[in-house]
């Protein structure tokens, strides 16, 4: 399974340096048998986010992207729109999920906007930007993320 990650963060796009979100995606990503295909790391502007999006998921061909940064609620944080505006169909358990799994480690879970969806046969998922969030919510994902691979790619599952 070819998995891309994309970071973002206005900070780290003009100054470099280390990506520990990502880093913890990568780990998830190939904890669940991905193969990293792409990663880049871009500015909070949504017209970026939205291009690389569509690029992964529609020349690429990539099965599942990840993001990270972007779902809060400052002013700059545009994850979500860019992640909405590009999916087809919104899935909602996912992002659910994830916030359920943060409320038992900070006050600030509810803050979280981060969606999950479907374009073409790519699903992308925002992550937070905090690389402990990132730990914490993907051990929720990870028993259904194989079976929800599956029907996205149409491959026959064992309820079909």
């Amino acid at each position: 399974m070819r998995v891309a990650i994309l970071t973002i963060s206005t900070a780290r796009a003009a100054a470099g340096g280390s990506d520990d979100s990502g880093d913890r995606l990568e780990e998830f990503a190939r904890s669940i048998g991905g193969e990293i295909a792409a990663r880049e790391i871009v500015s909070d502007e949504r017209a970026e986010i939205e291009q690389w999006l569509c690029q992964w998921s529609d020349v690429d061909g990539h099965a599942l992207v990840l993001t990270t940064g972007g779902t809060g609620v400052a002013p700059r944080d545009v994850t979500p729109e860019a992640t909405r505006a590009v999916i087809e169909r919104e899935v909602l358990g996912i992002a659910e999920a994830m916030r359920r799994a943060s409320s038992g480690h900070t006050v600030n879970w509810m803050l979280s906007r981060g969606v999950a969806g479907i374009r073409g046969s790519t699903l992308i998922i925002n992550f937070p930007g905090n690389p402990r969030s990132i730990v914490q919510t993907t051990s929720a994902l990870e028993p259904a993320l194989a079976h929800a691979l599956a029907l996205i790619a149409g491959t026959p599952t064992e309820h079909q």
